[in-house]
């Protein structure tokens, strides 16, 4: 998907990374303003005064800044303090660090760049994040779809330099024990007949000295697999990032059933816990591609408390017990000046210079007037009009075909029905 829900936030830098030079940064008028930016101005953005209005003396507390600049010359295990005693966790053996996914942060958010300018917006975005690391609290972002709630996952993950994310997301089916992990108790069983039935045809192949025929099979191991949440939840060295999507969509006891899992910082694998005489420490996989992990008698706790955000459309509302174990941030409808820098960091190369870009100029504008006339848009129904608008492919002359089109891509999200253009 273009990136949606995800796509919207995610996008506000727009320039280039801290090594200085000439950069296409966003102004708050058009699309492109030239710039030189040098490596101190981009690395005081991502570990300096930072880039939501406030100077160096008042966001000395925070860690992460906004910005979209990945830490420079530093990491969050240098930045980060202790955690309140009643947050603290000892799990091990510590895990290999997650690797790293930038073609899907890239996706999401674009190209790392330097912000616009401050708002206030940012600045209360980014005092909520920096709360939740330092208290080691869930962070519930809730809003209208299209706001921009997902995309402040990668941020945080590209931003501290935490790796890939890990996304969980979020139906009426959905489950604690999916989130944590499957167990291929089915496939096991098949595993298992399979053998017996391979050894009663081949006598050679049947066990010596009448040993079962079990223990021919794979490792139990091999046949559970951690969802994300389990993941994020392994005694990673620094934090992982976990995706809670659409919360608001559950069954109404999933908010209740993650309080111990976050309180706690610990679950049980039913499966090892039997089998710890035999086979205390046990590999499984992970929900990171080609990922294993070491599970210790059976029951994975976390180390550092991973940064989990989770998003809610405000379709209903959570458990009192729930919400006072998160830290809230309302997510507003993104204004012009970040709406600047999404565009740019998906399309700068696209748009500067190219047919229909005085025309896409515009756009931006009345996107935000027809937002408001038709109950709220999504972010990506901006950049998909702006995509056309600069793709060369409509002539001139045929500005008015471009315009019923880009017309039809912001039809309304609340399911009124299709809206007449408003200019």
């Amino acid at each position: 998907m273009l990136p949606g829900d995800g796509a919207s936030g995610g996008t506000r830098p727009a320039g280039d990374s801290p090594a200085g030079g000439p950069t296409a940064a966003a102004d708050t008028h058009g699309l492109t303003v030239a710039s030189d930016r040098d490596g101190a101005t981009a690395a005081a953005g991502a570990n300096g005064s930072g880039g939501a209005g406030r100077s160096a003396s008042d966001n000395r507390w925070w860690i992460y800044r906004g910005t979209g600049q990945p830490l420079y010359d530093t990491s969050l295990a240098d930045l980060l303090p202790p955690p309140p005693p009643w947050r603290r966790f000892t799990g091990g053996p510590v895990v290999a660090p997650p690797p790293s996914d930038e073609e899907e942060i890239e996706r999401r958010l674009g190209r790392v760049g330097v912000s616009s300018g401050g708002s206030e917006q940012l600045r209360r975005e980014a005092d909520m994040v920096n709360a939740a690391l330092l208290l080691r609290r869930p962070l519930l972002v809730t809003g209208r779809p299209g706001t921009g709630k997902s995309s402040l996952a990668y941020r945080i993950s590209r931003e501290l330099k935490l790796g890939r994310v890990l996304r969980w997301h979020i139906t009426s089916r959905t489950t604690l024990r999916g989130g944590l992990y499957e167990y291929d108790a089915i496939g096991r069983v098949q595993d298992s007949a399979a053998l017996r039935t391979l050894q009663q045809t081949d006598r050679a192949a049947a066990p010596p000295d009448g040993a079962a025929g079990e223990e021919q099979l794979p490792g139990v191991g091999d046949y559970l697999q951690l969802g994300p949440l389990g993941t994020a939840l392994l005694p990673y060295a620094t934090p992982r990032v976990l995706l809670v999507d659409e919360l608001d969509k559950s069954d109404q006891d999933l908010a209740n059933d993650l309080l111990s899992v976050f309180e706690e910082g610990q679950y049980p694998i039913a499966e090892l816990v039997r089998a710890r005489r035999l086979h205390p420490r046990v590999t499984v996989m992970t929900d990171d591609p080609g990922g294993t992990a070491e599970i210790v008698d059976g029951v994975v706790t976390c180390r550092a408390f991973p940064v989990v955000v989770i998003t809610s459309n405000g379709e209903r509302e959570f458990p009192p017990a729930f919400l006072r174990r998160c830290l809230r941030l309302q997510m507003p409808d993104p204004d012009r000046p970040l709406l600047v820098d999404m565009v740019m960091a998906h399309l700068r190369e696209t748009a500067a210079g190219a047919p229909g870009a005085a025309w896409a100029d515009g756009l931006i504008d009345r996107f935000l007037r027809n937002s408001r006339e038709r109950g709220g848009l999504a972010v990506d129904q901006l950049l998909n009009a702006v995509f056309l608008a600069t793709s060369g492919r409509f002539p001139g002359d045929d500005e008015e075909a471009l315009e019923h089109l880009v017309d039809a891509l912001w039809h309304r999200l609340d399911g009124a029905g299709t809206e007449s253009r408003t200019g």
